[in-house]
């Protein structure tokens, strides 16, 4: 299976789509929306959860970082609904939600460094960032040079217009729309055209989109039967269609989201234990809830948990 979130290529990323952009404003596209019709718009303001420090967890963070009293987080930006600017510029999204809470737990502020992508491991290994936040997928091959605290599941998922079901397994002769480039393109779609036409069916009439943002507007408007992408990309597609779309079949190829930290650094107990109260006090719930992406809730955070 190819693994690499936010690796931005298909060759590399099944849960991070290339050059994405954010879907909140899909459905304002091709006439999808009339001036008066504003519900379809980004929506970048939730009621995060207010979470408060726990001595206890506190008190196994790393002296410089508790001393310093801040924890700065690395992030690449954008990835609509995880994280990504809203329109005054500031970094929002599910991960900046989760990982404020976490930091509150802490007793510590979040301290969002961007950067690129392939910089951020490194940066970790060098001290400069503290952790990674940036839907990376936990993979063994990466374990080699960062230990990670997994805390979400992701893999694709499709969406469908109401009242027209489809089976994401059995699409054969149906319209799919798809950002182009992503893995549901180059790997998905194709693998199960072919399934298709080995079975003597219609293959999959796969439609290529620039942007996930026309791939899903495309749904919308009837021009495609369904919609493949990377989970929490659907399920916030989902959630901003106000009824106009929904999920078809379950999330399939699931595999871990994990902040990356310095390979045998004792944060990575503190982020899990902050993690499971977060879980336990319901406020992650709260956070994915806000988001549209409570499909992927862990129950039990662990450190280092891909299997390939």
């Amino acid at each position: 299976m190819l693994t690499g979130c936010q690796d931005r290529r298909a060759t590399q990323n099944w849960w991070r789509i290339a050059g994405v952009v954010a879907v909140a404003g899909a459905l304002a596209l091709s006439g999808c929306s009339s001036k008066n019709d504003t519900s379809a718009g980004p929506s970048t303001s939730t009621t995060a959860a207010k979470a408060q420090k726990v001595d206890e967890i506190a008190a196994g963070v790393p002296d410089d970082i508790k001393k310093s009293g801040k924890l700065v987080v690395g992030v690449n930006i954008p990835y609509a609904p995880n994280e990504f600017k809203d329109a005054s510029g500031k970094i929002v999204g599910f991960d900046v939600d989760l990982m404020n809470a976490i930091a509150s737990t802490l007793g510590l502020t979040a301290d969002y460094r961007e950067a690129d992508f392939a910089k951020i491991i490194p940066s970790i290994q060098q001290g400069t960032f503290n952790v990674g936040m940036s839907s990376f997928t936990d993979t063994k091959e990466r374990q080699d040079s960062v230990d990670f605290v997994d805390y979400f599941s992701a893999g694709i998922l499709w969406a469908q217009r109401p009242g027209s079901p489809i089976d994401p397994s059995n699409a054969c002769g149906k319209k799919v729309a798809v950002q182009a480039t992503t893995a549901e393109e180059t790997n998905e779609l194709p693998k199960k055209s072919k399934a298709c036409t080995d079975a003597g069916k219609p293959a999959i009439e796969i439609l290529k989109f620039d942007g996930q943002d026309a791939a899903t507007n495309a749904v919308v408007l009837g021009q495609a039967d369904a919609m493949s992408a990377d989970s929490p990309v659907t399920a916030y597609a989902i959630k901003q269609s106000n009824g106009r779309l929904e999920a078809a079949g379950e999330i399939s190829e699931a595999a871990p989201y994990g902040w990356p930290v310095a390979k045998g650094s004792p944060l990575a107990a503190s982020l899990q234990k902050a993690l499971q109260h977060l879980i336990d006090t319901g406020d992650y719930k709260t956070i994915a809830s806000n988001w549209g992406v409570e499909a992927g809730m862990v129950t039990k955070p662990v450190i280092n948990g891909a299997t390939s």
